[in-house]
């Protein structure tokens, strides 16, 4: 009887899969145990489960075992940092994790302590946690690697379908099942497979034996003859079927700093997981780890410092690799262009420091998209290259390159490479169908001969096992499979760019727009907003000390911490809003202490710039614009009135100003239904939606059909990944909000005028305050949500009379445009796209934009301007978004384009309004300690040098401009050259001028 290749291959399992059972020689069970003290008999439940517990045991191996061989089995009911003492006291630390329960014994008497979570590793609750397992085995080597390599053919043999060597990889196997002298007795036999899954099935098992005895000599004999036999035969297969490919492993841990768990318990599994990698190096010296992200190592440092000297040395030891150049792995979506500078400067910074070493290789395996403002940042910040997986999420169309040259905004390039592989992406496997799949997925195989792997257990940690590491040796002698070895990353990308210098790749211009996890732009909503407003809180506070430093102040102080704060806080799965409730409550807590710092910082600086004023008297304000955009004359006093004046403030200007200055623009009128200045005439239908927003000075109508419609959708249901996603077709069924409780007219000052309305949608209530400044270009919408609805999602929509096939949207350090119509699957993706402060919708002579100062989640299709205001899934958080949140919109009509008619200037006055204070002891007068001449820029920070020497000021250009362009300083001050983001400088670029969306920074000193 012939069987089919298939029959036989499953044949062979099912006899692999005994091998398991004979593992161990010898087995004995860990008496004696304590659980915070009290003694606790393996198999009992955990007396608590709260917090961390503490378990503690000893076992002494019997002399007849092979220390070597013995191994310590264990399984306390969780997550744990075990740490086991030899005979001198010597303490070994290791993670013990579903994937990490078998150890090495490093003397003949041991004690075991444990720091221990009733969770798994993806934060999951081990609902009734016990003691589950605490033994030590003496390990039979021969037979766990006989079973191991048998298990790697079958794989291969599987994978490798159809290949002309299968068949021989079959035959080898069996012959070397058959080659077995293998016990038979029936008491052994039964005892020793009654774990088996089959045996497991019997309605009753007979007695088994406690100890069943193990392999006699003869029977190991076979074994070990068999396992040469199997080598050798595999050997002359591969000279017959070379290797087919090349695959560059890299051990690796993706931990994610907070996700399904809180940031304490990350600090646990950076500890479990790094001494794990560590122990693994001692075993193997072609091992090679990388981990990424200065906070993690900074963390370490408080928490466990010898084992960061640990790692300081397996790094100068070339086996542990630090990556990434950043001080998180963050969004890339959300964060401002000078928050994403940060990451790299402090990140960098910290890894030279502690190191010694300077990366070259983002690695950003895990981000749901990624800014064309990367590319420049990269190459400032010392990095060529670029690494991530998440291209391959993209469900709609294929990403097209895998081995590219990614192009950002201003035309800089980095190399960027990712991998396809099907067996959990970035936490791959050591396996031949992980390695088959993966190489016959890359497809820039006829450019480059090699293609990255990260391996390890990933996302809450854990790493590489010593399975993997046996595995790697073993597959080295494999017939018709990619050669595979440990490798550095980079290594790996100095090969690539060897590659990119001799032959022509694709190049893939500006940012990378994940077609996946679209309601991370608005999930966990309140967040973003702390966040938004911490970052422009910085700012704004480093700025203010600056110019109080031009003025003749003292050197203001680096305020690294606090951005290390914010800079934390964009990690890829806290800003995004798809962590645990547990994460917000640390988020909100930690940037609403940086916001306050920031003000606090901020009105010292203020302070401080008064104090340089010249002196003088009257009840006088004192104003200070933070930009470098000339202002309108928009300000918020102590006492919370408003003023909005008929002048102007010069970029990064100040003024004294007395009180005549501060009268309202004329022109301003209203009513319940209308709003009106000298710019705009706005009128609200019945229902509260705006019917009409005239355009005065070019006699334009804004609006086709009514604006604010505000639009529930109770189908936002996502298939998977409740937090990242909102499906295509969540529009098929929207609610329109149009029942008022209220609408009212509540403000008619000369300065201001407001109407407030009052919406209730089921169980939550909307208030929205429409305000009209007398100076205004621009309808602001205040709104604060009470929400108290799920799986829900609430958008704002107003159809514009514009008509273009392209709509403009801010991004870090610029714009990017995005299609307004679905001509392709690509357009029709993209129908919920990031954007920072605006989008904007235009044709020639006349735009309207849609501005705000706490979301990213846009859409504009056809004329209708969409903003994403408030999801409310329920997983991870079933709270999410629930209760009181405020933010502002605004619509602003403006003629011209974008650039034109001034929208990023409304917007950066939105969000950071002019400075004012109350000064009684200062004399009226103007002054710009700063200023620029040449094309428009925008400013990204004036900022104390690292270093402590002098001020860094960054500009960009925002709108794809060149053009003239330098800084005019105070006396006294010199521009000491331009230089990186790394604050270092950078002698081939030229002193003045700038490029499209080119980022700039200057060192400025005192002469």
């Amino acid at each position: 009887m012939t069987l089919t290749l298939t029959q036989r291959l499953d044949r062979i399992r099912v006899r692999i899969a005994e091998l398991e059972y004979w593992r161990s020689r010898e087995t004995i069970e860990i008496d004696g145990w304590a659980f915070e003290g009290e003694p606790i008999a393996i198999g009992s439940s955990w007396p608590r489960k709260d917090g961390t517990v503490r378990f503690s045991g000893a076992i002494t191996l019997p002399g007849h075992w092979p220390l070597d061989d013995a191994r310590l089995v264990l399984d306390l009911g969780g997550e744990s940092l075990i740490t086991i003492v030899d005979e001198a006291g010597k303490e070994y630390r290791l993670g013990l994790d579903p994937y990490h329960r078998e150890f090495l014994v490093p003397s003949r008497s041991i004690r075991i302590f444990s720091e221990t979570v009733a969770r798994l590793p993806f934060g999951e609750p081990v609902q009734h946690p016990r003691l589950e397992r605490g033994a030590v085995i003496w390990l039979d080597t021969a037979v766990d690697r006989l079973w191991l390599l048998l298990r790697q053919i079958s794989e291969a043999a599987d994978i490798l379908d159809g290949h002309e060597v299968t068949p021989h990889l079959l035959d080898v196997a069996e012959q070397a099942m058959r080659s077995l002298d293998w016990p038979s007795a029936t008491a052994a036999y039964v005892a020793r497979t009654a774990p088996s899954p089959i045996q497991q099935k019997i309605w009753q098992l007979p007695p088994v034996e406690i100890s069943p005895e193990g392999l006699n000599q003869s029977q190991r004999a076979s074994v070990l003859e068999a396992y040469e036999t199997l080598v050798g035969q595999l050997k002359q297969l591969r000279q017959r079927f070379p290797p087919q490919g090349e695959i560059a492993l890299t051990g690796h841990a993706h931990i994610d700093l907070a996700w399904l768990w809180p940031y304490s318990e990350t600090r646990r599994k950076m500890r479990r997981t790094f001494h794990t990698a560590l122990s693994l190096m001692e075993q193997s010296s072609d091992f090679r780890f990388n981990q990424s992200t200065a906070h993690y190592y900074a963390q370490i440092a408080e928490d466990d410092p010898g084992l960061l000297a640990r790692i300081v040395e397996r790094v100068k030891a070339g086996q542990w690799e630090t990556l990434g150049g950043m001080w998180v792995e963050p969004d890339t979506n959300m964060p401002t262009g000078e928050s994403l500078s940060r990451q790299i400067l402090y990140g960098q910074r910290y890894f030279e420091k502690t190191f010694g070493v300077r990366h070259t290789v983002c690695w950003l395996p895990d981000c749901f998209g990624f800014s064309g403002a990367l590319p420049q940042l990269l190459r400032q910040g010392g990095m060529n290259s670029f690494f991530t997986i998440k291209v391959n999420w993209s469900e709609t169309n294929r990403f097209p390159a895998d081995l590219f040259w990614w192009e950002g905004l201003d035309g800089s390039r980095v190399l960027a490479h990712t991998f396809d592989n099907p067996m959990q992406g970035y936490n791959g496997f050591v396996r031949p169908d992980c390695f088959v799949p993966t190489w016959k997925n890359f497809r820039q195989k006829d450019k480059h001969e090699t293609t990255l792997l990260a391996v390890g257990y990933g996302d809450g940690g854990g790493g590489v096992t010593p399975e993997m590491i046996m595995r790697e040796e073993q597959l080295r002698f494999f017939p018709a499979l990619p050669q595979a070895r440990w490798t550095r990353v980079h290594d790996f990308f100095r090969d690539a760019h060897d590659t990119a210098a001799r032959k022509e790749l694709t190049v893939w211009q500006g940012e990378i727009y994940l077609e996946l996890h679209r309601a991370t732009l608005t999930s966990q909503s309140a967040v973003k907003r702390l966040h938004r407003k911490a970052e422009r809180g910085l700012v704004t506070a480093e700025t203010l000390a600056g110019l109080a430093y031009l003025l003749g102040g003292e050197q203001p102080a680096s305020m690294e911490r606090p951005w290390r704060v914010v800079l934390k806080n964009e990690f890829h799965d806290i800003l995004p809003g798809s962590s645990i409730a547990e994460v917000y409550v640390d988020a909100a807590n930690e940037l609403d202490a940086v916001v306050k710092e920031a003000r606090s910082a901020q009105m010292a600086a203020m302070k401080s710039i008064a104090a340089q004023l010249p002196a003088g008297e009257g009840n006088n304000v004192l104003v200070v614009n933070p930009s470098l955009s000339e202002r309108p004359l928009r300000l918020t006093l102590s006492d919370g009135s408003t003023i909005a004046a008929e002048g102007r403030i010069a970029p990064l200007g100040i003024a004294v100003l007395a009180s005549e200055a501060l009268q309202p623009k004329s022109g301003l009128s209203a009513g319940r239904d209308y709003l009106e200045n000298a710019v705009l005439k706005v009128r609200l239908a019945k229902d509260g939606s705006i019917a009409s927003i005239l355009h005065k000075p070019t006699g334009r109508e804004a609006l086709e059909g009514c604006g604010n419609r505000l639009f529930v959708y109770p189908t936002d249901k996502p298939r998977n990944w409740d937090a990242w996603d909102v499906e295509e077709d969540y529009a098929a069924r929207g609610e329109e909000v149009t029942r008022l409780d209220s609408l009212e007219l509540i403000e008619e000052g000369p300065h201001r005028a407001a109407i407030k309305i009052v919406r209730t949608w089921r169980h939550s209530r909307i208030t929205q305050v429409l305000s009209l400044g007398a100076n205004a270009r621009r309808l602001d919408i205040q709104t604060e949500l009470d929400w108290h609805d799920r799986r829900v999602f609430l958008r704002t929509l107003t159809g514009v009379a514009v008509r273009h096939a392209r709509a403009t949207c801010e991004c870090a350090y610029g714009v990017v445009e995005r299609p307004t119509h679905s001509n392709t699957s690509w357009e029709a993706a993209m129908f919920e796209a990031p954007a920072h402060r605006f989008a904007d919708l235009s044709e020639p002579g006349f735009g309207v934009a849609i501005l705000n100062d706490a979301k990213y989640g846009h859409s504009v299709r056809g004329n209708v301007l969409g903003l994403s205001l408030l999801r409310a899934p329920v997983y991870p958080d079933p709270l999410a978004d629930e209760g009181i949140q405020t933010f502002t919109y605004s619509l602003m009509p403006h003629e011209g384009t974008w650039y034109e008619g001034g929208v990023r200037e409304e917007a950066e006055d939105l969000n950071q309004p002019l400075l004012a204070l109350a000064v009684t002891d200062r004399a009226a007068g103007r002054w710009q300690p700063l200023a620029a001449v040449g094309i428009d820029a925008a400013l990204s920070a004036v900022k104390p040098s690292e270093d402590g020497d002098g001020l860094i000021v960054r500009v960009y250009e925002p709108a794809g401009r060149r053009g003239s362009f330098e800084l005019r300083l105070p006396p006294r001050w010199q521009n000491m050259g331009v230089v990186s983001i790394l604050e270092e400088p950078m002698e081939e670029v030229p002193n003045c001028g700038l490029r499209p969306f080119e980022v700039k920074s200057w060192r400025l000193a005192r002469s």
